[in-house]
């Protein structure tokens, strides 16, 4: 493989989507492989991807990294969640956690906000209670399309498939 030598020492963690795997090293480096529009090529972000990743999370078919300084990087099929542009400025700093659908991601911030992106029906989406995720959140669940977001005082604040969860109300 192109990647083996990378591979050969220093891994600390392996993530992978549906077809592509993604490792961290000591000191933060991320090698990938595998199916390049399902993450393993990461080569349009490899400068903020070459020290300081801490944790890397995944849809189907996209990455999102998170570094030392809270800041995400993303990559792979852009639809579902390998293209956060629409968010960066939100993603630039503070994101303690972040969960994931099999097409979305939802990013929570130091505070509690929620800042969401990827397939819009799927989870991507959270513009119908961004009002109840601006602070506060705890934690977040997921199901295939849907979040469930639990705020402090244990509110349940939910979107994405209504089908799948991601509405609560009936």
């Amino acid at each position: 493989s192109g990647v083996a030598d990378r591979l050969a020492a220093g891994v600390t963690a392996i993530y992978t989507t549906s077809t592509a795997f993604a490792a961290v090293k000591e000191g933060g480096e991320v090698v990938t492989w595998g199916d390049p529009e399902y993450g393993g090529d990461c080569s349009g972000v490899a400068d903020r991807l070459a020290a300081g990743v801490t944790a890397i999370y995944s849809t189907e078919r996209a990455f999102a990294a998170v570094t030392e300084g809270g800041e995400v990087v993303t990559w792979g099929d852009g639809h579902l969640g390998g293209a956060s542009s629409a968010v960066a400025d939100r993603l630039a700093a503070g994101v303690t956690a972040i969960y994931s659908t099999e097409k979305a991601f939802a990013a929570v911030k130091e505070g509690g906000e929620v800042v969401t992106w990827g397939d819009p029906d799927e989870g991507g989406d959270c513009s119908g209670v961004a009002d109840r995720l601006a602070a506060g959140v705890t934690a977040i669940y997921s199901t295939r399309f849907a979040f469930a977001a639990v705020k402090e005082g244990g509110e349940v604040v939910t979107w994405g498939d209504p089908d799948e969860g991601g509405d609560c109300s009936g």
